[in-house]
């Protein structure tokens, strides 16, 4: 018989796959059963033990078992001592919180940043804390020329939305921040703790901030703050420019738009516009 396999004896004789390739198959695999675990789990009413999940989710009671160890050490389910049956987890809870709230802040803050926007003829933004950095969940330019940037994280010390954000924080936020260091992203950008201390001191005082060619030397912009149902800081409605859109002689009036644009937000949301 001849020894040399023809290209239909190939075809039918595939390589077996590469061992990478069938650990990413199988990670993959893994994500999907702890996904729609967790789908059913929020699903369900009240606990469930590993026998009923398993064979709602067509498992085997061995996968389901681990998958639900791997998520309960990692909080996002929690086990009853007594009965060792499941529910979702705290850190869902959080998860789903956060999630919601910006989804809420988005839809809702939308129409009136893009009135503003329009209004005042420069770009108008939405910032949220992420971490320890603010995080664009909205973005409308008017003028149509720049490119959309929601989702973009910005610092805190060197932008508008980010010293808005910071004055409802305590100052040991800002103390262990100046640990880390603060990026020097222009001439005029605040790196000393104790100038930034005195910053966040005014924000608080006026109830608006500027950062005038601190994080991108040409531009400009002006933020206000978004209340939550407490009175506290959710988020923080800016407008930005180019430095000669937004020389220091228009603050006054575009902080009077964003207020109201603001406020607008506020009461959409539910949120109590707090007393300076």
């Amino acid at each position: 018989m001849d020894a040399t396999l023809n290209s239909q004896q190939i075809s039918d004789n595939p390589l077996p796959a590469a061992p990478t390739a069938r650990a990413d198959a199988n990670a993959v695999r893994s994500v999907d059963r702890a996904a729609s675990l967790l789908l059913a789990l929020g699903d369900w009413d009240g606990e469930v033990g590993v026998t009923e999940i398993a064979h709602h989710l067509g498992l085997h009671k061995s996968t389901a078992s681990r998958l639900l160890s791997t998520l309960h050490k990692r909080g996002l389910v929690d086990q009853d001592h007594d009965s060792g049956k499941y529910r979702l987890g705290l850190a869902m809870v959080r998860l789903g919180g956060h999630a919601e709230k910006t989804l809420d802040l988005h839809a809702l803050a939308l129409p009136e940043l893009t009135s503003l926007a329009r209004a005042v003829k420069e770009t108008a933004t939405l910032g949220v804390l992420e971490g320890d950095s603010v995080m664009t969940v909205a973005w409308y330019d008017a003028s149509q020329m720049g490119r959309d940037r929601t989702g973009r994280s910005l610092p805190l010390h060197a932008t508008a939305p980010g010293k808005v954000l910071l004055s409802n924080r305590p100052e040991r936020d800002l103390i262990r921040l100046s640990k880390i260091g603060f990026t020097p992203y222009t001439s005029r950008t605040i790196v000393r703790v104790d100038l930034l201390l005195e910053e966040i001191s005014r924000v608080r005082t006026r109830g608006f901030a500027t950062a005038f060619g601190e994080h991108e030397p040409t531009v400009n912009a002006v933020a206000t703050p978004v209340f939550d149902q407490r009175g506290s800081v959710v988020a923080a409605l800016e407008v930005r420019a180019f430095g000669n859109r937004i020389p220091p002689s228009r603050v006054p009036a575009l902080t009077e738009m964003i207020r109201d644009a603001a406020a607008a937000i506020t009461e959409q949301i539910g949120g109590v516009v707090a007393s300076n």
